[in-house]
């Protein structure tokens, strides 16, 4: 029975009855006969105890119900590799092939690759000698095999997909990385492994990395840092799932890193995001376009399974600093270079992000090129985080969804355009577009809505008598921006916060056609939630004009003169700042 039994059984990986676990104890358990294998399970309730028998503690779970004993031949300790490979692509040695063989196709991502239909195996060979794309995602592959085997049979795979196998080893990543000298884009998610704990010597098997995906393998952000010595060139990291608390700050490594996903681990302290805001190529680069380059990459990372950018950004370069400390926030020289553009954060249990380098109304020297910030999920409840948001430099992209700050008032539109008039550059939220004239409307009425806490602070429309106080500037780090770009607030504009109530949501409006001098104006109520094409589909009714011929605008009954369209009709009355008294404007 021992014969089944690898020799380095302990700390490996197994899989029994589509059940994966890994082996911590090798040996006799008393009464019984015969060799167990002591196993803690990935999922915890298909085990029966945390590793006593009658008393006896033979291994330690972090579950008390996550192990049970086995006999050693029921369990699957794996195939190496390039077994796996022959496998998954039709190479079994069977010279006629399987009965379906011709018909199969390997689907990854958006690819389609071929891996069986070969007349002979001299052609199967030379298939496999030519492939780029391999997965084989659980295949119970768990060692690289008999050496230099994968480099002579499949030396030119560039991306491979091991999701969900049974290496239970960084070591065993190298050994099969280190054959495949052309590769870019490894997914090795939800693989238990074993990292480096210690600097490990240079093996060169990952010098040409551009994406890495270890969602799920229990990884540490000080493994990582060890780790990534290996990796150059490295500019995707998913490290997803991970239960990572702590940051450490990246010292020569992790410099050309572009998108780093630490989405759904234990970050709840968004102070620790400073360790990580100097990721940037510490050498001059050139200005170039890396657009197309890009590209086939991210095409690439989703033919391995994972997850393509967004309307992400090609300019990649940006003035920051190579060298910084981050405690006072003094540059050591300037430099041009490539950094992070895209962070996830998502589901941390994040709460406050702070950048203290520089005061509100200021950009922060932290995360120059970071154009994308994902953080949903998280416990963020407060405002004076999104104005923490708007010191970043680049960002242009926002995902805030299912925080507590997102339901601070019942009209969830009304939070988002405060969000759009708190942060400047912003050009998506929660993966919409902002369109020029929701950015114009959402800062007009941000403007209108604190006018009055502005004025109470020392706001003034002299400019000479304008000295708003700290305070208000602090909560408020645009509305100086915001006057000065569209003038200070008049005192016929200034909102009054009302109860809520459908009574306050009811507007009293008049409806008027101008180039329709016979026509008689309309008084009407109307709810300030009611959509523009509603209120077409309304005026559809009353004046028999289809409303795909209207044009509407509107006239403030506060600022006589002034004229302001309505031109999208998936926007409420409430997002133009329609108010009581207004004129409805009405051509075709």
């Amino acid at each position: 029975m021992t014969s089944n039994i690898p020799p380095d059984a302990v700390g490996r990986r197994i899989l029994f009855n589509g059940e994966y676990g890994t082996v911590l104890y090798v040996g006799s358990v008393p009464p019984t006969a015969g060799i167990w294998l002591g196993v803690e399970w990935d999922n915890h309730q298909r085990g029966k105890h945390n590793g006593t028998h009658e008393g006896i503690q033979y291994f330690k779970c972090r579950n008390p119900t996550g192990g049970s004993f086995i006999r050693p031949n029921k369990a699957n300790f794996g195939v190496d590799f390039l077994s796996a490979v022959k496998k998954q692509y039709g190479l079994n040695g069977d010279e006629h092939g399987t009965e379906n063989e011709k018909d199969m196709s390997l689907v990854i991502g958006r690819r389609t690759v071929e891996r069986v239909g070969f007349d002979s195996i001299k052609e199967r060979q030379k298939q496999l000698n030519t492939l780029n794309d391999v997965s084989v995602d659980e295949c119970a592959v768990s060692f690289a095999g008999p050496e230099e085997e994968i480099k002579k049979t499949c030396p030119n795979i560039r991306r491979i997909s091991l999701s969900k196998n049974l290496l239970s080893s960084w070591m065993e990543v190298i050994a099969i990385a280190c054959q495949l000298e052309n590769l870019e884009i490894v997914n090795l998610s939800q693989n238990k492994m074993k990292f480096p704990t210690t600097s490990l010597p240079a093996s060169g098997a990952f010098y040409k990395l551009r994406v890495l995906a270890l969602n799920q393998t229990g990884v540490t952000w000080a493994e990582v840092l060890l780790c990534a010595t290996e990796w150059p060139a490295l500019e995707e990291l998913y490290l997803a799932s991970n239960e990572i608390s702590v940051l450490q700050r990246p010292i020569d490594v992790l410099q050309t890193l572009k998108w780093l996903d630490l989405s759904d681990n234990q970050l709840t302290d968004g102070n620790q995001l400073q360790l990580i805001a100097n990721l940037s190529r510490g050498q001059e680069s050139p200005c170039f376009d890396m657009q197309d380059h890009s590209e086939n990459l991210f095409e690439q990372a989703r033919g391995c399974g994972l997850p393509g950018p967004s309307g992400r950004s090609h300019s990649n370069i940006a003035l920051g600093y190579s060298e910084m400390d981050l405690s006072s926030g003094h540059p050591c020289h300037w430099r041009f270079y490539l950094s992070l553009e895209r962070l996830i954060l998502s589901n941390n249990g994040i709460s406050s992000i702070c950048f203290p380098d520089v005061g509100f109304g200021r950009k922060t020297r932290m995360f120059p090129s970071l154009t994308h910030l994902g953080v949903n999920g998280n416990r963020i409840s407060e405002w004076s985080v999104i104005n923490e948001l708007d010191k970043l430099q680049s960002l242009q992209s926002l995902d805030c969804r299912n925080n507590p700050l997102m339901d601070t008032d019942k009209n969830t539109e009304t939070v988002k355009q405060l969000i759009i008039a708190k942060i400047g550059q912003l050009k998506f939220l929660n993966k919409s577009q902002i369109f020029p004239e929701e950015r114009k409307g959402a800062e007009l009425d941000y403007r209108k809505k604190f006018g009055i806490d502005w004025i109470k602070a020392g706001g003034n429309q002299d400019p000479n008598k304008n000295r708003p106080s700290e305070e208000f500037l602090a909560a408020h780090p645009r509305f100086q921006l915001l006057c000065e770009k569209y003038g200070a607030p008049e005192d016929g504009e200034l909102k009054k916060e009302e109860p809520f109530s459908l009574k306050h949501q009811l507007l009293s409006l008049t409806i008027k056609c101008p180039d329709k001098p016979d026509q008689k104006p309309i008084e009407k109520k109307l709810p300030d939630s009611m959509t523009i094409q509603k209120v077409k589909g309304l005026l559809y009714r009353l004046l028999r004009i289809p409303g795909s011929e209207l044009k509407l605008s509107y006239e403030s009954s506060k600022m006589k003169g002034k004229e302001f369209e309505l031109d999208n009709d998936l926007k409420p009355l409430q997002f133009y700042s329609v108010e009581n008294e207004d004129c409805i404007l009405v051509r075709w």
